[in-house]
């Protein structure tokens, strides 16, 4: 139980992000080990809501400079969550 709670890292809020909640679908940054199984399970458990589809990508770190050093930012894991018509995830809505 604990592992599936661990599953959903932080929800993303970008303007993008918010044009996709109005078509019932939600970002958030995922653990890099999950799949998609374990992903919506542990949506449908924390928001209870039916998920459809789940989609995932893994997004790479971007190189940054402070000065003359140079450094890498940490890659991490983002799943695209569309729940069933009718439904939503509260935590969206106040945005």
């Amino acid at each position: 139980m604990n592992e599936i709670l661990e599953v959903i890292r932080r929800p993303i809020v970008t303007e993008k992000s918010t044009i996709l909640a109005g078509a019932n679908k939600y970002v958030f940054e995922v653990a890099p080990w999950a799949n998609k199984i374990q992903i919506k399970q542990a949506v449908e458990t924390a928001f209870n809501v039916n998920v459809v589809s789940v989609r995932t990508m893994n997004m790479r770190g971007k190189l940054r400079r402070v000065g003359r050093s140079r450094g890498m930012t940490p890659a991490w894991k983002k799943a695209i969550v569309e729940v069933r018509p009718g439904q939503k995830i509260e935590i969206f809505e106040g945005i």
